[in-house]
């Protein structure tokens, strides 16, 4: 497997960046360190066929990993909680400006998240919900996650702009 190159990793960084930006997030800005992770992506994803999170072991079943495939689901939790992401590619905004400095923080993956033939069925669906509802009072976006987003991904408004809605 040959090893991603530089015009790769320089077009999928500005492919994140640019997604990041859109949708209210901020990519690491040590550049070096983050072009270390987005060409780690595109190993996983020539090995696996999607961007599991490089700091992380991918089991190579893509139902198995749809927790860890970047932007992973634990990504929101970790950078209201610490700032960044397990594997800092993501920042927060504080982070992105040199307010505050990342350290590293524990990995949110529940141990034996991973599946396999073996594991009991999956029970059947509970429709009551797991996490509050979030309403931007600006253009009406809707999130269920513990915490609203530091920025609304539609229209930019600031979290302190959410409302809590169920």
């Amino acid at each position: 497997m040959s090893e991603a190159g530089p015009e790769e990793v320089s077009r999928l960084y500005r492919q994140l960046s640019e997604e990041a930006g859109a949708g209210g997030y901020h990519l690491n800005p040590e550049v070096e360190f983050t072009n270390d992770l987005v060409r780690a992506l595109l190993v996983n994803e020539k090995r696996y066929g999607y961007r599991a999170c490089p700091c992380r072991l991918a089991s190579g079943n893509r139902e198995e990993d749809l927790d860890i495939i970047c932007p992973c689901d634990y990504r929101d939790p970790d950078l209201v909680e610490y700032g960044v992401c397990y594997c800092s590619l993501y920042v927060s905004g504080d982070i992105a400006a040199g307010r505050k400095k990342a350290a590293s923080i524990p990995d949110r993956r529940p141990p034996g998240r991973k599946r396999s033939a073996k594991s009991p069925p999956r029970p059947k669906a509970d429709y009551s919900l797991a996490y509050p509802v979030w309403r931007c009072k600006v253009c009406g976006y809707l999130c269920a996650r513990d915490h609203p987003p530091e920025v609304c991904p539609v229209c930019k408004a600031q979290k302190d702009r959410f409302e809590k809605f169920m």
